[in-house]
């Protein structure tokens, strides 16, 4: 049995299905693969909030679109969440705990089965508070289960014909900050505007993350050469949003990048699914 065939069994166990619903590259390959399993028994559900970027949601809202699937919006502000805004180790734990809380209460509601979120096998090697939270709720990890890594997530998307297949990976926009900087609207702001800028450079997949005043650009390994090249436009796009200071990390994007503290034993990282 292949990985796609184990996904739709595991899928299959439940008549209904709510899907936790980012548009990204596994929640929309998941949502996909539901519709074929379950049909017109499933509702994708998006949480809106100052750490989710506009465009995200509105790429949310038109894949829903595009393939016939019910889709709901709901408002998840996680920054007035008791805990978040601290911006403790647990953050993340705090975020999903509101969120699949909400989701659960419309599952029970509505008359679904049971919630799925998009976490997938690669997921597990890195610090992921969110992940209790999930468990606790008993909500499902169906490509988790089926053993599927990102690198698989993509191959099937193409199968499918999924836009979002190449898509740069996307987290939350209060995974940019350090432990123990605290979040605030406006933070989560400056680094929106200056990602939003550097996607209108060119970019496909980086993070500018916060330290302070400064930005640090993590870029893709093969996008380092051409962002040094353009070190003016870059630090013009990080200063344009609000930033003091724009450095370019070396070592280049990696997902997780903020847990490094974490794991050298410091006490500044950050958190979520990066």
């Amino acid at each position: 049995m292949n990985k796609l065939q184990e996904l739709k069994q595991i899928i299959g166990k439940y008549r209904s299905v709510v899907v936790a619903f980012s548009g990204g590259v596994d929640s929309t390959f998941l949502a996909r693969v539901c519709r074929d399993v379950v049909g017109e028994h499933l509702l994708l559900v998006t949480a809106t909030s100052s750490t989710y970027p506009s465009f995200e949601h509105q790429q949310a809202v038109e894949l829903a679109k595009e393939y016939g699937m019910r889709h709901r919006d709901i408002v998840s502000e996680e920054i007035e969440i008791a805990g978040f805004a601290e911006n403790t180790p647990d953050r993340c734990y705090y975020c999903k705990r509101e969120l699949f809380g909400a989701l659960e209460r419309i599952r029970g509601q509505d008359g679904y089965a049971v919630v799925f979120d998009g976490t997938n096998a690669d997921d597990l090697h890195d610090y992921r508070p969110g992940s209790r939270a999930a468990k606790e709720l008993g909500i499902v990890s169906p490509l988790c289960e089926a053993g599927l890594r990102k690198e698989d997530i993509r191959r099937y998307s193409r199968d499918y014909g999924l836009p979002t297949a190449d898509k740069g990976s996307f987290a939350c926009l209060a995974s940019r900050f350090p432990y123990g900087e605290r979040i605030t609207t406006e933070k989560l702001d400056r680094v929106g505007k200056a990602e939003e800028a550097l996607r209108g450079l060119g970019f496909r997949q980086f993070r500018v993350r916060s330290h302070g005043d400064a930005a640090r650009v993590e870029l893709a390994i093969d996008d380092l050469a051409r962002g040094w090249e353009m070190r003016t436009a870059l630090s013009r796009a990080c200063k344009e949003a609000g930033f003091v200071f724009a450095s370019l990390d070396l070592e280049g994007y990696r997902t997780g990048a903020m847990n490094e503290a974490l794991r050298n034993g410091g006490s500044h990282a950050g958190t979520g699914k990066e």
